[in-house]
């Protein structure tokens, strides 16, 4: 399944994508699930499953406003220098453990939502990512176990405005700017793929492709990514691990390639779909 959340009419939903249009599950079962994540929380994606049998859209995909897939996730945890070819750019030595940091709720975006470029930089640089959300509770959680955690996978861009990120060595204010993480446009769950699923990662920009990895070439995998978050903290439904960027990012590249106004800047992962969002000047 495709699970989306989109707002229509002011209020906020969410549902399947279907060939067509949007089934809305807010409204199909009549408001038991008020979202999302309220979903993940039941545990009720079979239940989900069983409703969208002979299922039409209930809307188009232009009647609707893309949501992040989780608008407002219990924790947002990014993974920092996670494939050889960027760690290489970056000219960084090799860890033994991942580095991690967080994002706030307020600074993601949906699909075909605008990406401010803020007054304060004009360093916007992209970094396509795949994201897993959790689905079920855990707390160390060993590595033959995670995938009975995983809900499903979505396509993540997590802009950086890099100034602001090299402040200090703390990455936190370049990684949380407003609306610059783009979320969607869907969550395939996590039964399309089996355990340890290879997907394929692509990001272009006005059409030029940037990067290309698969999750073969992560340092550290999502099993080891979910058994060491789940270390340091209990996971929860709903939770989203972003698992890193591959190499090509534009502040590494000669000359160096940031996002402008009027640029659109798509994450796809093949397995999954395409997210798309355009930078605007903020006002």
């Amino acid at each position: 399944m495709k699970l989306l959340s989109f707002e229509v009419g002011g209020s906020q939903r969410f549902g399947v994508w279907v060939d067509g249009g949007v089934v809305d599950f807010t409204k199909r079962l009549g408001g038991k699930f008020p979202d999302l994540l309220s979903v993940l929380q039941a545990d009720a994606l079979p239940e989900i499953a069983a409703a969208l049998e002979g299922a039409v859209p209930d809307f188009a995909p232009e009647r609707i406003t893309f949501l992040p897939v989780i608008p407002r996730p219990p924790k947002i945890i990014c993974i920092g220098i996670n494939y050889e070819e960027h760690r290489s750019e970056t000219e960084r030595e090799p860890t033994l453990k991942p580095p991690v940091f967080g994002r706030f709720v307020n600074s993601q975006v949906g699909h075909l939502g605008v990406i401010p470029l803020p007054t304060e930089s004009e360093k916007l640089d992209y970094e396509g990512e795949i994201a897993v959300i959790i689905g079920k509770a855990g707390r160390r959680i060993p590595s033959d176990q995670v995938w009975k955690h995983v809900a499903g996978y979505a396509p993540y861009n997590d802009a950086s405005v890099r100034d602001w990120q090299g402040h200090t060595q703390q990455w936190t204010p370049g990684k949380n700017f407003w609306h610059t993480g783009g979320f969607g446009p869907w969550m395939s769950t996590a039964d399309e793929f089996g355990d340890d699923p290879v997907l394929h990662l692509s990001t272009r920009l006005n059409g030029l492709e940037v990067q290309r990895a698969t999750s073969r070439q992560m340092i550290f995998s999502i099993a080891e990514l979910i058994t060491y978050c789940s270390t340091f903290t209990a996971l929860e439904p709903g939770d989203v691990i972003v698992t890193g960027t591959p190499g090509g990012v534009g502040v590494r590249r000669k000359p160096q390639l940031f996002m402008k106004h009027g640029d659109i800047v798509e994450v796809e992962i093949t397995e999954i779909g395409v997210l798309r969002n355009v930078i605007e000047n903020e006002a």
